[in-house]
């Protein structure tokens, strides 16, 4: 597959070569939508949790004896039926992540990837330096190639020296090739990938 890799300094393109098995599938919603799911379940918290009828901080005893006073029969006041007595099912701490295998997570990153760059949302670029002296400077560079929200994928080095100014931005994040998924590639409207960060990117989905 032919691209076009950007000097963002000179504003020169020069032609070269993608993967046709990484760029050119045909994207598939499905294995998006599981990949997402997965992803949103895992980092959902399932901290939540109520307190059962042996947790409350009533007394266990029995309120009143079973028979002869004319009311209904119950034992202690912390049963679900009283004010501040236990909750019946209630929700507890759990984990709401479940399995999906390497290969498919793999193949979810490769549909998300040809999914962006048939939307003609991908800019491959010889590299972005991260010697700024100030936020505005690299906000300039975005404001000159119209990228408002984006997401920058680079080597790890460089993507944590970068991180230092796009934090304070919105809408613009970087992320190393190690930290890649489906998720921030698809909510981010251009993906803007170095010449560095895309071999290493080949080589991890190969």
């Amino acid at each position: 597959m032919k691209a076009e890799l950007l000097n963002i300094t000179t504003g020169k393109v020069k032609p070269f070569s993608l993967s046709d098995g990484i760029f050119s599938l045909e994207p598939r919603k499905d294995i998006l939508n599981r990949v997402v799911r997965w992803q949103l379940a895992k980092r959902q918290q399932g901290s939540h949790s109520v307190k059962t009828r042996s947790e409350g901080s009533y007394s266990k005893s029995k309120i009143y004896r079973q028979k002869g006073t004319g009311g209904a029969r119950h034992g202690d006041r912390n049963a679900p039926i009283f004010r501040k007595g236990g909750v019946y099912k209630g929700p507890k701490p759990r984990d709401h992540g479940h399995d999906l295998n390497k290969k498919f997570r793999k193949l979810g990153l490769k549909h998300a990837l040809s999914s962006k760059i048939s939307a003609g949302k991908i800019v491959f670029i010889e590299g972005l330096k991260s010697n700024f002296e100030k936020t505005k400077d690299l906000v300039k560079i975005f404001d000159l190639y119209g990228w408002h929200n984006l997401l920058i994928i680079d080597d790890q080095e460089n993507a944590r020296n970068l991180a230092r100014f796009t934090k304070r931005l919105s809408n613009r994040d970087v992320l190393s090739v190690n930290g890649v998924n489906v998720y921030d590639i698809l909510r981010k409207e251009h993906l803007v990938i170095t010449s560095t960060a895309l071999k290493q990117l080949e080589e991890r989905l190969r």
